[in-house]
């Protein structure tokens, strides 16, 4: 009877850590702490439920981001404002976090967490890599589109001060002088690494306040080491361009040059390092492995 009831408690405890997809939501070894390895099935977990979406829900979701991170100039531009020269950028920097903490917490589709998530998919070869690149191009349009109409709101409506226009054109000012492509590129390899190793550390954590933390601290780091976010970036730079101060040809420049460095910094250098140290045997899934040709050239989703 006790080894029953033995075996009935620990079958409720497994239920108990682990979720409806199959992923952790507790550790083995302790229960609020996850392994390497368990953070891994759960970015997995994340990644399935964003490419089993349609392109139609991934474009809604992706405006939602965009405008959602126009938040983050506008935030950084209105309160930079008001602050004396000395502290205005400080704490003008303190809030540059805020679009992205309403789009982590809201489930939002952001290009950048992207470069983490779908990617883990494709190196398990559950999903293939044109679903990978339909993933990321829906967002980054939908992303780019949403920034875009943020900026031109911002632009053409006086929802902005004087001063806080000052301030917003000096940001764009700032991204689109910034060469040469070398510079411009590194700066964003390294917000691409801040951007995707702050989803990873999402997925170790099971609060919403440590997820709260964890989004401000890292972030707060790509505008205090002047480095660039091709969405928030793309805000800056067509708020410049809205007002007349510069060309889509520089605009365009700036922002594919960004988003290169943003993947770089997400695929290369977070999710093949955190991928290398995790173990085989621990990220079997119960699905198929996708053969070479259906993997390079197939549109499968694995799930």
């Amino acid at each position: 009877m006790n080894d029953i009831d033995h075996s009935t408690k620990k079958s409720t405890e497994k239920q108990m850590d682990t979720s409806k997809s199959g992923a952790p939501a507790g550790g083995e070894a302790v229960r609020d702490i996850f392994s390497s390895d368990e953070i891994f099935k759960r970015v997995v977990a994340t990644a399935k439920e964003e490419v089993e979406r349609l392109n139609r829900q991934l474009f809604v979701s992706g405006i939602a981001a965009g405008l959602s991170i126009g938040l983050a100039f506008f935030a950084r531009a209105t309160i930079s404002a008001q602050i004396s020269e000395d502290t205005s950028d400080l704490v003008g920097n303190i809030l540059y976090p805020l679009g992205f903490v309403l789009i982590v917490l809201g489930r939002y589709q952001l290009f950048t967490e992207n470069t983490l998530t779908p990617v883990t998919l494709v190196l398990t070869r559950i999903s293939s890599i044109p679903e990978l690149l339909r993933v990321w191009g829906v967002s980054l349009t939908a992303n780019l589109i949403g920034a875009g109409c943020f900026a031109y709101l911002l632009a053409n409506t006086g929802i902005l001060e004087e001063k806080a226009i000052e301030k917003a054109l000096y940001f764009g000012k700032h991204a689109i002088e910034v060469k040469p492509f070398a510079t411009l590129f590194w700066k964003s390899v390294l917000a691409g690494f801040i951007v995707a190793s702050m989803v990873w550390l999402v997925h170790a954590v099971r609060e919403a306040i440590s997820r709260l933390f964890i989004v401000f601290t890292l972030m707060f780091l790509i505008p205090s080491g002047d480095l660039f976010h091709c969405i928030v970036g793309a805000c800056e730079v067509l708020f410049y361009y809205f007002n007349g101060m510069a060309s889509l040809l520089e605009c365009a420049r700036f922002f594919f040059t960004v988003v290169l460095g943003n993947i770089f910094g997400g695929v290369v250098l977070v999710a093949f390092l955190n991928f290398s140290q995790v173990r085989d045997e621990e990220t079997e899934q119960e699905v198929s492995r996708l053969g070479n040709r259906q993997w390079l050239f197939g549109y499968h989703k694995g799930t």
